[in-house]
């Protein structure tokens, strides 16, 4: 207990501290000041700036993601939450634990409709899991300890506490305790576990599709001992961490996130089917009708129970722990398949492997500037580093030479706000300062957040970063043209506003001027030296490689 009484402001600090939160990103505003004040003078606790707010959350999301814990996030009022929207939204998609806090003139000021005033709450509401406002100085503690753990219980995502300063003025006596996370590691009964295997042991053509509820419980090798078990293809859904190593036989890829029609195409066929720690499905253009053959049989496993059966009909839902479920599932399926089954499930695992290797063979070096850059960072890296994701259409070259193998070791985007690659990076650098951290990014997702440049030249963050220049919004160029193909339009020039070359973008110039530095790799043989360059630079480097 603290029997001292002292500032909110200062023992805001003291709170996060004891939850382990002793980074906090963000941009400063008028109506923090006296917080961040305070914040200047802490001990043991580092404010990292942000040009714009959309970078603060981008890095905040990254450094989340690499840590594998909360991270906290300081917003100015509701201009600077405003801003910070877009990419807030991305970390409820993908259900990052972030921490929000902002705030506002002060409580005595509600009644006057002033400068900068708006409801923070009601518009954190639709991008957190939980958004509230302090108005007593007495609950100041209770309530970031209730955001904390409600941030961190499954399913995670961001949760926001609006903090007047009135009320950080006040003095405060609430103990400093670390917030209590409930343990969620349930495993499912025997019964339940027992129904599970009836369904899925005698499937012909089974299908499992995996999100990241598989990461986050640290299930992969359960995963893959199902997935053998049962000699099912392995697709991901809606998935950005290394739920299956991308090597494996069984992984056939992502199902995608644009079009329902792709992903009836995947599961149609399936007489059985498991769902692991994702939601079915997330395209942008659902499949409205229920996509599995009639008659299949379907299990969900999730700590998600929203997710389970939300839009289409299950057999069995299992709310619980991926990790624990898939092992009390493979030890069943041990005891229950028959030899036949066995064999079976054996050969289809024999033609997915043969299948791979002969891919392997047939995998050819295009020569492009970007497929040389890529072949040689592997070759000179031996694929030690992590890689924060957003190439979007150039992410299958990325993932060929760079694939997803390790857990933490490769972050995709998720949640199609643009922009989180760059500031991806910077996050997952500071949270592992002793690693190579390389972030891919398009032209127009650079752009929305090139500032995060300039925070890795000012903290002296060592990340590198790739712009996969098409000068254009290519994925647009790719969806519109599904589009066409649907309503039997003809093909005609793309709309202007995909373009982004005129007037072109000088990445390697702007890296320079936010203090970082950077090269422009326009021919195959000048990718191995930028290479060589951006490896041996001390300090953020970027390298523009035109496709």
């Amino acid at each position: 207990m603290n029997a001292e009484a002292t500032p909110g402001r200062e023992r805001l600090i003291e709170q996060f501290k004891a939850d382990g939160l002793k980074v906090m990103f963000g941009n400063p505003g008028t109506v923090e000041q006296g917080f961040l004040d305070a914040v200047d003078a802490a001990a043991d606790f580092r404010y990292v700036l942000a040009l714009q707010e959309t970078v603060a959350a981008g890095i905040a999301d990254g450094y989340a993601r690499a840590t594998g814990g909360a991270a906290l996030l300081q917003l100015h009022s509701g201009v600077g939450l405003g801003n910070g929207i877009g990419m807030l939204y991305q970390s409820l998609r993908g259900h990052t634990p972030l921490v929000v806090v902002a705030g506002d003139a002060g409580v005595r000021y509600d009644a006057m409709d002033a400068q900068m005033a708006s409801d923070l709450v009601a518009m954190a509401r639709p991008v957190t899991k939980y958004a509230t406002r302090v108005t007593d100085p007495r609950s100041v503690l209770r309530t970031i300890r209730r955001a904390v753990k409600i941030a961190l219980t499954p399913p995670r995502g961001p949760v926001f506490v609006a903090l007047p300063m009135d009320v950080l003025d006040e003095l405060n006596s609430e103990p400093v305790l670390p917030a209590t996370v409930p343990l969620t590691d349930v495993a499912p009964s025997p019964a339940s576990v027992g129904r599970a295997a009836a369904l899925l042991a005698g499937a012909a053509r089974p299908v499992v599709l995996v999100g990241d509820g598989v990461a986050l419980s640290g299930a992969q090798a359960e995963l893959v001992a199902v997935a053998e078990l049962l000699g099912a293809d392995v697709f991901e859904v809606d998935s950005s961490e290394v739920n299956i190593a991308a090597s494996h036989p069984l992984r056939r890829g992502q199902t995608g996130h644009m079009f329902g029609p792709h992903s009836k195409e995947l599961v149609g066929n399936a007489d059985a089917v498991l769902i692991v720690g994702t939601y079915v499905f997330p395209e942008v253009f659902p499949e409205l009708e229920n996509p599995f053959r009639l008659g299949a049989k379907v299990v969900h496993i999730d700590l998600n129970a929203y997710e389970i059966a939300k839009n289409h009909p299950v057999d069995l839902g299992l709310a619980a722990d991926p990790r624990h479920a898939l092992r009390a599932l493979a030890g069943v399926l041990e005891q229950r398949l028959t030899p036949a089954q066995r064999a079976a499930a054996a050969a289809r695992l024999d033609v997915r492997t043969r299948e791979r290797a002969r891919a392997e063979l047939a995998a050819d070096d295009d020569g492009t500037p970007m497929a040389v850059f890529l072949r040689t960072l592997a070759e000179r890296t031996g694929r030690d580093l992590i890689v924060f994701d957003e190439a979007l259409t150039t992410s299958p070259l990325v993932t060929r030479y760079l694939p997803p193998e390790r857990p933490g070791d490769y972050h995709l985007t998720r949640g199609g706000s643009l922009g989180v690659g760059f500031p991806g990076a910077v996050g997952a650098k500071l949270a592992h300062p002793d690693r190579l951290v390389v972030g891919f990014a398009g032209d127009g997702g650079t752009m929305y957040t090139h500032q995060a440049l300039w925070t890795a030249a000012r903290y002296g963050i060592d990340a590198k970063f790739v712009v996969c220049n098409n000068r254009k919004y290519r994925l647009l160029d790719d969806n519109i043209a599904q589009y066409w193909r649907e309503r039997d339009i003809a093909e005609h020039p793309y709309p202007g506003s995909f373009d982004l070359a005129h007037p072109e973008i000088d990445f390697a110039g702007l890296a320079r001027a936010l203090g970082a530095d950077g090269t422009r790799v326009e021919k195959p043989d000048e990718a191995v030296a930028a290479v060589a360059r951006m490896l041996a630079h001390p300090g953020p480097y970027l390298v523009d490689i035109q496709i």
